[in-house]
């Protein structure tokens, strides 16, 4: 039996119960079997910091084994304090973002959430109680969500932890439904409704909206004293997670992201990317997505991503991405799912 629902939120979730439900949602496509994930079997060291720009660090996301990811956060420092772009799902990542905070001696000002998806804002509530004056930024497609996919996943949840006796297996499940239950903190106090100039403690950004690409709304940042563009999921390696995304739209975003005066990216998983690697990255997704809409075999599909992307995929990943990218290639070829989310 597999977990059906959420493609990659649930594909790490179900290594852990494998003869979990099978109930069928209104939503989200059946999720691809039990994957390994990417990361070492061994222990992770605490998430760490790396400087990318002047004023810009970046906290990798990752994988480990048996949970579910975290996407990547970057830190740009202001004169007032510390903006925060996206805060990942576990505890460890945000603590190392509160950590970081402490040892610059500066406070989390403002978080800016480019999506909704839990491994993006699920350490939202830890920053707001440790910065009790942060603001936090984000679309409003959260409350949509709350109320469709999140409500959704969390009924999958609940039936993934009654079928399962394992304690260990259990506490990653309550970790989920926490998160999800946490409600108005993962929530933004400013609502952005379009793109523009924005200041954030003390420092200049230019804030995009996309509506209907990887969810409802995703916001993305660009830093113009740095030249770093902040992408959320609108980029994500080693495959592009499709299961609440119009791929018709992501495409056209894509085309915005590659008008702006970019040196570096960084992307919602995955390390940073040059202007030639995300117009690698764009030119695969455009074909993917001629594929998928073509009659041909998926596995065709699948091995013209690996072929298209492989310079972006580390040799170790390429068969979890194949296995990903074989799911995904079927949600392409859902016209109902693309006509749902598509707005």
């Amino acid at each position: 039996m597999r977990a059906r629902g959420f493609g990659v939120w649930l594909v790490l979730v179900a290594a852990l119960a494998p003869c979990a439900m099978t109930a069928e949602t209104p939503g989200p496509s059946p999720a691809p079997p039990p994957a390994t994930p990417v990361a070492s079997a061994a222990t992770p060291a605490p998430p760490r910091t790396t400087l990318i720009a002047p004023g810009v660090h970046l906290l990798p996301g990752r994988f480990v084994p048996g949970s579910q990811p975290d996407g990547n956060s970057v830190v740009l420092e202001g004169r007032d304090g510390l903006v925060v772009v996206d805060t990942g799902r576990h505890a460890e990542h945000a603590d190392a973002l509160v950590a970081f905070a402490r040892a610059a001696g500066k406070p989390v000002r403002a978080v800016v959430n480019t999506h909704w998806h839990l491994d993006h804002v699920g350490g939202n509530p830890r920053l707001r109680r440790a910065f009790p004056g942060v603001r936090v930024h984000a679309s409003g497609a959260l409350q949509e969500a709350r109320g469709g996919f999140l409500a959704e996943y969390r009924k999958q949840l609940e039936q993934l932890l009654a079928s399962t006796k394992d304690a260990g297996a259990q506490e990653p499940l309550r970790a989920e439904l926490a998160l999800i239950d946490a409600g108005d903190a993962l929530a933004p106090d400013e609502v952005v409704r379009a793109a523009g100039a924005i200041t954030l403690a003390g420092r200049d950004l230019r804030l995009g909206l996309e509506t209907h690409a990887v969810t409802a709304g995703d916001v993305w940042l660009f830093d113009p004293a740095t030249r770093v563009l902040v992408a959320g999921d609108l980029v994500t390696l080693p495959v592009p997670f499709l299961d609440t995304a119009c791929p018709r739209r992501w495409n056209d975003a894509l085309g915005r992201l590659a008008r702006q005066d970019f040196a570096a990216l960084v992307p919602g998983h995955g390390p940073p990317l040059d202007r030639a690697q995300f117009e690698a990255y764009r030119a695969a997704f455009g074909r993917l997505l001629a594929c998928a809409a073509a009659p041909g075999p998926e596995a065709a599909c699948t091995d013209g991503w690996i072929a298209d992307a492989g310079a972006l995929i580390p040799e170790p990943d390429r068969p979890f991405a194949r296995q990903l990218m074989a799911y995904y290639v079927g949600v392409l070829r859902d016209p109902a799912k693309a006509a749902k989310l598509c707005g």
